[in-house]
């Protein structure tokens, strides 16, 4: 991520029909900008779907993307989330060159909270879920590893409870 400051946590709940995520994804792209993380799953009630955007653009063009957005048929319900609001969580999965046996790896995987999830003879596919910044530390970490293979899910995020 290069400047947190653009970098903004909007959720919107939407109906799930199809085209829905096509009509929002096209919104950012035909005004140019960038979504830095895309997660959308179901909720509780099976008709709707919450979709987390992470995307970067200036603070004073963000409510013109929010007002957009409300625009939009299927979509029920938006709310930008103040970082210092909001839970933030993310999943990482990495396969990385280490076999079985290499204990300091072994640790730091335990260290930060993760799961070893399967494991063969000269790699291991670990995973982490959590804070979008304590995936990103992670990843690093895992870099001197090698990592052949790497996926995040993009942030979720709900406020806080009062």
């Amino acid at each position: 991520m290069t400047s947190a400051s653009r970098h903004h946590l909007v959720t919107a709940t939407v109906e799930n029909k199809a085209g829905v995520l096509l009509r929002i994804a096209g919104l950012f792209s035909r005004r140019g900008y960038n979504i830095i993380s895309l997660a959308v799953a179901p909720t509780d009630d099976e008709r709707f779907s919450r979709v987390s955007i992470v995307v970067d653009v200036e603070s004073n063009l963000l409510q013109q993307v929010i007002d957009q957005l409300d625009k939009l048929i299927n979509v029920v319900a938006i709310t930008e989330l103040d970082p210092a609001d909001a839970n933030k969580a993310e999943l990482l999965l990495a396969t990385v060159s280490v076999g079985a046996g290499d204990q300091e790896f072994d640790d730091l995987v335990a260290r930060v909270g993760g799961t070893i999830i399967d494991r063969g003879s000269e790699t291991t596919m670990v995973q982490l879920a959590g804070d979008p910044a304590i995936l990103n530390d992670f990843e690093q970490k895992l870099r001197s590893y090698g990592i052949s293979e790497l996926q995040r899910t993009g942030a979720v995020a709900l406020a806080k409870l009062s």
